[in-house]
């Protein structure tokens, strides 16, 4: 796999509101968003892992395009969702932290004047749905169903203490549309079972096409596979460190999982009719067993290792089966594409203004076989974070170029690599390009102040004991 950074691309598009013969066109295709949680650019066997298999995604990546340079927009989870379903840097949004049941250590909240993919979408005449882990909010005007979504069937929350109690600290989060839920099984299998259901019910609306996203929770922590996969795990790879075991049947049976759902997606004649895109939030964590190879460290990190992520896409074009990219763009890139294939109107300046501006990029070009038009692309990074190492501050990075200019929190000092020369970022060279240094900060400057303008809290009033 080429590990450099190659030339930047940018395609000048952006979206607005469509008139009504746009939303009547049928052949706009169904768009599927599968987004797993914590997923390492490693632990996938297309990319090389020797003792994860997964079938599933072996198999999307033959059928589709393996892009092999995209980086998740944040190095933790709610971030990068906010940038995917708008198409904004996380912070533009208000969420440049973690959004979490407990008041205290939250540390974003979700624009609610911002529109979401599912809402323009909406505009567009689809029929939108999220199955699985939303992550941006515990109340009104921050649920699913409020902020675009037709359908809600999962998990408000931030993280589940048990996949098979689905509980945080105790609180069930759990929904279908609005009504608490208790249903009984893993998370995986639940989602996956929704999501199938959901398909099969708007299979037979064929004159609307339908955006279904699919954020499962695995495999983030707690590492809880069920029990026969654990074993099937160990029987196979006896010598296996537990740890690493668990995780390795934690991601086999995610796979198995996504692997049910294409089936189905094929079995109602759906395969030619649906773009499937699949990705994570971020990269692996190191603590839990989970690999991010061939690079540096992993989740919370802003070394490629907590920002580089699978990244797959089938186009309904076949032709395009079994290639690969090494475009290098962002997750929330995801959100400009489903667009651009939804039939959204361009603008003169692919930023556009008010409800239009987006700072994602389509990849509709790669889609259909064609190159993006080439310009130089700023891709910023922020998480704020609380606790001592961070104290409510937040940290960044910028990549531009061969050139990534980073910290890993507040209070260090900036580094610079150059990913060409140095794809693993084992050498420093900050002290060595003090020009380079110079124009990295100044649009980094540039990004954070565009950030500072959008609140990341909630009103005082709004807080509650979540």
């Amino acid at each position: 796999m080429a590990c450099c950074v190659a030339s930047w691309w940018i395609a000048c598009v952006a979206f607005s509101v469509a008139t009504p013969a746009t939303a009547q066109q049928p052949q706009r295709p169904n768009l599927l968003l599968i987004l797993a949680d914590d997923l390492g650019f490693g632990d996938v066997s297309y990319q090389g892992a020797l003792d994860i298999r997964t079938p599933a995604l072996d198999r999307l990546a033959a059928e589709g395009i393996r892009f092999d340079n995209m980086r998740a927009n944040c190095t933790v989870c709610s971030p990068t969702r906010a940038a995917i379903l708008t198409g904004r840097f996380a912070d533009r949004v208000g969420v440049p932290g973690v959004i979490r049941t407990n008041p205290e250590n939250s540390w974003g909240f979700f624009d609610p004047t911002v529109p979401t993919l599912a809402a323009r979408l909406g505009k567009l005449g689809y029929h939108t749905a999220i199955v699985g882990k939303w992550h941006l909010g515990l109340q009104s005007p921050n649920t699913p169903t409020e902020r675009g979504f037709d359908h809600f069937h999962g998990f408000l929350g931030d993280m589940m203490d048990d996949y098979y109690t689905h509980l945080r600290g105790g609180q069930n989060f759990m929904r279908l549309n609005d009504r608490v839920i208790d249903p009984e099984g893993h998370a995986t299998e639940l989602f996956t079972q929704w999501a199938i259901d959901y398909i099969t019910q708007r299979s037979g609306q064929p004159e609307r096409p339908f955006f279904l996203y699919l954020p499962y929770n695995a495999p983030h922590f707690p590492i809880q596979p069920p029990d026969e996969w654990l074993q099937r795990t160990q029987q196979r790879l006896p010598d296996l460190d537990e740890k690493r075991a668990k995780n390795v049947a934690l991601v086999e049976h995610l796979d198995h999982h996504v692997g049910l759902l294409l089936e189905k997606l094929d079995a109602l004649g759906l395969r030619d009719k649906t773009v499937v895109a699949f990705t994570s939030d971020n990269g692996g964590s190191l603590p839990h067993a989970q690999r991010n190879l061939p690079f540096r460290d992993g989740k919370q990190s802003h070394y490629d290792g907590g920002l580089r992520v699978p990244f797959l896409i089938r186009p309904t074009d076949a032709s395009l089966a079994g290639t690969r990219s090494d475009y290098a763009g962002l997750t929330f890139d995801l959100a400009a594409t489903f667009l651009d294939l939804a039939g959204a109107q361009e603008f003169p300046n692919w930023a556009g203004e008010g409800d239009a501006q987006m700072d994602a990029v389509s990849l509709r070009p790669i889609l259909e076989g064609r190159t993006m038009a080439q310009a130089d692309r700023e891709l910023y990074f922020v998480r704020r974070e609380g606790g001592n190492r961070y104290v409510g501050k937040a940290y960044h990075a910028l990549v531009k170029g061969k050139w990534k200019l980073m910290q890993n929190d507040p209070f260090s000092p900036l580094e610079l690599y150059d990913l060409e020369a140095d794809p693993e970022e084992t050498s420093n060279v900050v002290d060595d390009h003090h020009g380079i240094v110079r124009q990295l900060k100044d649009a980094l400057r540039g990004h954070v102040q565009n950030g500072g303008r959008v609140k990341w809290q909630p009103a005082v009033d709004d807080r509650h004991d979540r």
